[in-house]
C-alpha cells in the first residue's frame, strides 16, 4: 500500500516539476518573446499566408470569439458529414459502419467542444480513417482553441487600458506548433514503444490461455491516445478507454498519461502569472487549486483504498474497491486517475468510474460541478476566473472598498456576466437530469434507485463540464440522449468561454488605476482562502440536493 501511495506522489511532483518550466514557455509563446522553436517561424507564416490570415492584426474580445465560433462551425459540419458516411471511405479494414444521425450529432458536437463523450466503441463504432481525420484532428483543434481563449485573458491583463488582445489564429497556430504537436510525437513514441499499437493493421486473432480464439482489434493508435491526453479531451482508441491494456500498456505508461494529461493546465496557471508579470498572483491560483483537488483527492483516495463495508465485515484481509480496476494500475494510482481526469476535464479512465465507492462518486461529480480546480486547457482558468470576479467583488463590498482586479473597477456589467455564467452550469445539469429522472425508460437503467439517478446525474455533469467519463451502467446511445447531452455540450462549451473572455476584453477597456495601500490584494492567502470559500459554497449550494438523492443516499446505505 505504501508503495501505490509513493507512486501516487511522484507522478504529481514529476507534473508540477515539468509544468512550472511549461509555464514560462508557453508565456513566452503567448508573448512573442524569443523561444527555442523559432524555428518553425516560417512554417507559421506559410500557414498564414496560406490561409489569408494577417499574423500583425489585433483583435478585440468581440473579433477573438466571431473567429473562435465561426471556425468551430466548420469543423461541426465537416466532422457531422465524415461520421454518416465513413463506411464508404477508406481505411476500414474492419468494415465499421456508418453512424446514425443522432450518434453522429452527438459524437460530431463531442470531439469539437472537448468533451469526448463517447456513446459509441471505438473499436466498432469508428474506422481508421475517422479516428485520424475527425476525432484526432478535433483533439487537436479544440484544445488550441481553449488555449488561444485563454490567451485574451492573459493579453487583457498583461498591460495598462487595451482593446488590442492578440490574434486569435496566431494564438491557435502556435499553440499546435509548439506545443501539441511536438509533446504528442515525444508521448506517441513512448506509449509506442512500451506497446500500444501504431500500424495500419486490421483486427488480429489471438489464442488465449483458456484456449479461447479472440478477436482484437489494432491501429494507429498511439498518436490518437497521446493528444487524448495532452489536450484534456479523452477520447479513448479502444471502448474501455485507458483501462484497455493495449491503450495503457502498464504502470509506466499509466505514469506517463497521469502526467501528459495535467502538465498543461497547470501550466498554464503558472504561464498566467509569467505573461503579466504577477507570478504570485499566479503561484495564488495555483495554490487555491491544488487545495481544492487535495478537498476532493483525499476523500476519493480515502473511500477507495478503505472498500466496501460488507466486504471488511466477512473478513477479508484485503478489502480495497478492485472492482472495475486494473490489477496491473492498482486501486491507489485508479483513485488518483478518478480525481485528476474529473477536475482537469479530460474525462479518460483507466477504471470503470461506475465501479466506484459512493463518496468516490460524490467526488468525481463535484470535480465536475464545480470545474475550476486546473480544469480543461484553457477552460479550466476562464472558469476559475469568473469565480475570482465574484470573490473580488464580494470581498470589496465586505471592506468597504471599491471592487477591483489588476487596477480595473468590477461593476455591475462585469458582475451579472459572472453571476449568469457561474449559474448557467448548475441550471445545465439540473434542468437536463430533472427531465430524464421524469421520463425515464427502462432501457436507461441497468441500475433503478440511488445510483440509477446517479448516473443520469454524471451523464449531465460530464456533457456540461466537457469532461466525457460516464457512469456506464447507463444505456445512452439512444436519440433522447444523443440530442440532449449533444446540446448541453455545445451551451456547456462556448458559453463558460464568451463570458469570462467578455468580461476580461471589458475590464482591458476600462481606465486603468495604479494600485494603492487602499486597493484590494488579490495574490494573498487570504484573498485566495476567500476564493475557495466562493467556489466551494456556490457548488455546495447549487448541487448539494442533487448529490443527497445519488452519491450521498448510496454512501449511507453501505452503512
Amino acid at each position: 500500500m505504501n508503495s501505490e501511495i509513493t507512486g501516487v506522489l511522484v507522478t504529481f511532483f514529476i507534473t508540477l516539476l515539468i509544468a512550472f518550466p511549461l509555464g514560462k514557455y508557453i508565456a513566452k509563446v503567448f508573448s512573442g518573446a524569443p523561444t527555442f522553436t523559432d524555428f518553425l517561424s516560417p512554417f507559421e507564416r506559410f500557414l498564414y499566408r496560406t490561409c489569408g490570415i494577417d499574423p500583425n492584426k489585433e483583435m478585440n474580445w468581440k473579433q477573438h470569439m466571431v473567429a473562435l465560433l465561426t471556425i468551430n462551425l466548420v469543423w461541426l459540419i465537416y466532422a457531422f458529414f465524415i461520421l454518416l458516411f465513413q463506411a464508404h471511405l477508406p481505411l476500414n479494414p474492419d468494415g465499421n459502419g456508418n453512424m446514425t444521425p443522432d450518434l453522429a450529432f452527438n459524437t460530431s458536437i463531442s470531439f469539437l467542444v472537448n468533451c469526448n463523450l463517447q456513446h459509441y466503441s471505438g473499436e466498432s463504432g469508428l474506422t481508421y480513417l475517422s479516428q485520424l481525420i475527425v476525432i484526432t484532428f478535433l483533439q487537436f483543434v479544440s484544445a488550441a482553441s481553449g488555449m488561444a481563449a485563454v490567451a485574451v485573458l492573459f493579453k487583457a491583463f498583461a498591460g495598462k487600458t487595451t482593446g488590442k488582445l492578440g490574434n486569435f489564429f496566431v494564438f491557435f497556430i502556435k499553440t499546435i506548433t509548439r506545443l501539441l504537436l511536438p509533446l504528442a510525437v515525444i508521448m506517441a513514441i513512448i506509449l509506442a514503444f512500451s506497446g500500444t499499437p501504431a500500424s495500419f493493421d486490421g483486427k488480429d486473432t489471438i489464442t488465449t490461455l483458456q484456449g479461447d480464439t479472440v478477436q482484437v482489434s489494432r491501429g494507429p493508435a498511439a498518436g490518437m491516445i497521446a493528444i487524448k491526453h495532452l489536450g484534456t479531451n479523452g477520447g479513448g482508441w479502444f471502448g474501455a478507454n485507458s483501462a484497455h491494456p493495449l491503450e495503457n500498456p502498464g504502470y509506466f505508461t499509466n505514469m506517463v498519461e497521469a502526467i501528459a494529461q495535467c502538465i498543461l493546465p497547470m501550466a498554464l496557471v503558472f504561464a498566467f502569472g509569467f505573461f503579466i508579470n504577477r507570478k504570485k498572483l499566479g503561484y495564488a491560483v495555483f495554490g487555491v487549486m491544488t487545495i481544492g483537488m487535495l478537498t476532493l483527492m483525499i476523500p476519493n483516495m480515502l473511500s477507495e483504498l478503505g472498500g466496501n463495508p460488507a466486504l471488511a465485515k466477512i473478513g477479508l484481509h484485503d478489502h480495497t474497491a478492485m472492482e472495475g480496476k486494473e490489477v496491473r494500475i492498482g486501486v491507489a494510482a485508479s483513485a488518483y486517475w478518478q480525481v485528476m481526469t474529473t477536475i482537469i476535464s479530460t474525462g479518460s479512465v483507466n477504471s470503470m468510474h461506475d465501479s466506484s465507492m459512493p463518496l468516490s462518486g460524490a467526488m468525481q461529480l463535484l470535480g465536475m460541478m464545480i470545474n475550476c480546480f486546473y480544469g480543461g486547457k484553457g477552460v479550466g482558468l476562464l472558469n476559475y476566473f469568473i469565480f475570482l470576479i465574484i470573490a473580488v467583488f464580494i470581498s470589496g463590498l465586505m471592506v468597504g472598498r471599491t471592487p477591483e482586479f489588476m487596477g480595473r473597477k468590477v461593476e455591475a456589467k462585469e458582475m451579472k456576466i459572472a453571476a449568469i455564467i457561474a449559474l448557467f452550469h448548475p441550471f445545465l445539469i439540473l434542468v437536463g437530469t430533472a427531465i430524464a429522472a421524469y421520463y425515464p425508460q427502462a432501457a436507461w437503467l441497468n441500475n433503478p434507485g440511488h445510483h440509477g439517478f446517479s448516473e443520469m446525474l454524471y451523464e449531465y455533469t460530464s456533457s456540461s463540464a466537457n469532461n466525457g467519463s460516464g457512469f456506464e451502467g447507463l444505456g445512452d446511445n439512444n436519440i433522447f440522449w444523443n440530442i440532449s447531452t449533444g446540446i448541453v455540450m455545445l451551451l456547456g462549451r462556448f458559453l463558460p468561454i464568451i463570458g469570462p473572455v467578455a468580461i476580461a476584453g471589458i475590464l482591458a477597456n476600462k481606465k486603468y488605476t495604479p494600485e494603492s495601500a487602499g486597493t484590494l490584494q488579490t495574490d494573498t492567502a487570504t484573498f485566495g482562502i476567500m476564493t475557495y470559500a466562493v467556489i466551494m459554497i456556490v457548488a455546495a449550494l447549487a448541487f448539494f440536493p442533487a448529490l443527497t438523492l445519488g452519491p450521498v443516499a448510496e454512501f449511507f446505505q453501505l452503512y
